[in-house]
């Protein structure tokens, strides 16, 4: 075996039941003869699983970092792009735009998440990255609605769209590359390390966005200080495909590869071009949990960290530098706490930690969002954190309990589409549809009941779904890190 081989096959003889093994795809008939190959365990290579974290956890970092940005200067990017003389409606454009991205990232998924399953996650990974860091970048070069009138909303569109598409890709690549390198009994913990790095992109940009609010006037932000977050996308986009590159497919994948390149080639290579179709009607009851699942964990997370900092400063009309401070407090609470809550998703399993997060968010959504609206730093701060300790059940399991809804043969292509169209028709118009409905209602109450709808949602889909921790994803065999801990899987089995 090369030094460098991600995985280490251990055979074993074939055992009655392929449980663990690659799907066989197409039911067989039961009085079929055995296969003749042997199922095999995969024992990972520690070096490139970190590797493998890291660049998957960087990718997603670029990603928030621009989100976080967006977000959190979003007052300003209003006066910028959409001037009117009615502060709503220019953050409703604002948001408009911004939401307009994700209507483009299930097109991304369906593009994306195929290729990912037949060419393989690394390559497509690297598209990704680089789509991301030139839309981001594209932004901080836009002349501004003054200089060029119309033509400055229409680019900031344009490139939100390309924004879009490139991370339809993302997450459901990211999360399936480090759930295909991880072993078993770890899953949780190292996926958690792809939600610490959405959490350090947004401590990146809201800290960046601070420290430019506190030292720049507003004049000088409106005028060229807004741009200086997006520029900095071009050196992350190429030290983030620098460590992409670097990286081989995952054993996963690897091992569909090698197997098509047996005597059942042709079955395999048809396998490989499963079309959408299958992807999503194929695995129906998979993809509705997954987007029950993506709804009540992005509905909460772009309701904190994308919401929350416009919520203090245009509803309640909190000082824009301290809301700005508290909430990155509380994402650096959450980047401490998330390692660890991974860890108890692999001790105790996804289903408990979702179901918890689910049921905290039904019964502390309104206590929570009164104390923000007490106004005073203390309470801001304590409703602030009891929402983000909540969010962290999501944010620490998800990247391990989505993957292993699905096959490896239609793994990337059907959480990208699932988790995409849950992500656009929910999670992305949060912002937008809550800033509407207190326009609308005059009930600054809303954020609370809109958490509350997708905990609902949420846990139902908990409640159909399966415990997959210390479990082999469906489509792969076990994942182990030693080769003590392969035999033990073969004698296990046997």
């Amino acid at each position: 075996m090369p030094t460098k081989s991600p995985v280490a096959p251990v055979p074993r003889p074939p055992i009655g039941s392929r449980a663990g093994a690659e799907s066989p795809g197409p039911r067989q008939d039961r009085h079929a003869a055995p296969p003749q190959s042997s199922p095999e365990v995969t024992v990972v290579d520690p070096t490139m699983v970190k590797r493998a974290v890291s660049a998957a956890a960087l990718g997603n970092a670029m990603e928030w970092f621009d989100f976080g940005v967006y977000s959190y200067i979003a007052v300003t990017l209003g006066h910028v792009f959409f001037p009117s003389g009615n502060p709503t409606a220019q953050l409703l454009s604002t948001f408009g735009a911004f939401a307009a991205a994700f209507l483009v990232r299930p097109i991304g998924g369906m593009v994306f998440g195929p290729l990912g399953d037949r060419i393989g996650r690394q390559k497509v990974l690297a598209i990704t990255m680089i789509m991301m860091a030139v839309g981001t970048f594209a932004i901080g070069l836009i002349p501004s609605y003054a200089t060029i009138g119309v033509g400055a909303p229409i680019l900031l569109l344009v490139a939100r769209l390309v924004q879009g598409f490139s991370t339809g890709g993302e997450y459901g690549g990211a999360s399936t590359f480090i759930a295909e390198y991880a072993p078993d009994k770890k899953r949780g913990f190292l996926g958690s390390w792809l939600e610490f790095g959405t959490l350090a992109g947004y401590v990146g940009g809201a800290g960046l966005v601070t420290l430019m609010t506190a030292l720049l006037s507003t004049e000088d932000l409106n005028s060229w200080g807004w741009r200086i977050p997006f520029l900095i996308a071009g050196p992350m986009g190429i030290i983030g495909l620098y460590l992409r590159m670097r990286l081989e497919e995952t054993p996963a994948f690897a091992q569909l590869e090698k197997e098509a390149r047996t005597k059942e080639k042709e079955r395999r290579e048809a396998e490989k071009r499963i079309g959408i179709r299958e992807m999503v009607f194929g695995q129906w009851r998979s993809m509705l949990l997954c987007v029950g699942l993506v709804l009540v964990f992005n509905v909460t997370d772009y309701m904190l960290l994308s919401y929350m900092p416009s919520y203090l400063t245009s509803e309640l009309k909190y000082d824009e530098t301290h809301g700005l401070l508290v909430v990155l407090a509380v994402m650096v609470l959450m980047m401490v706490v998330q390692p660890f809550a991974g860890r108890l998703s692999d001790r105790f399993g996804r289903r408990p930690v979702i179901a918890a997060g689910c049921a905290g968010f039904l019964l502390l959504s309104v206590p929570a969002l009164l104390l923000i609206r007490q106004g005073s730093l203390v309470a801001i701060a304590l409703g602030m954190a009891a929402l983000g300790l909540l969010l962290v059940t999501f944010t620490s399991t998800m990247p391990a309990a989505l993957p292993a809804l699905f096959p490896t043969k239609v793994r990337y292509g059907s959480l990208s589409i699932g988790f995409n169209i849950s992500v656009s028709l929910f999670g992305g118009t949060t912002p937008l549809v809550v800033t509407a409905l207190i326009g609308a209602t005059g009930n600054k109450m809303m954020p609370a009941y809109y958490m509350m709808a997708a905990a609902v949602i949420g846990g139902i889909a908990v409640w159909r779904m399966s415990e997959s921790a210390r479990r082999p994803l469906p489509g792969s065999p076990p994942a182990v890190e030693t080769a003590a801990e392969a035999q033990e899987a073969v004698r296990a089995a046997r």
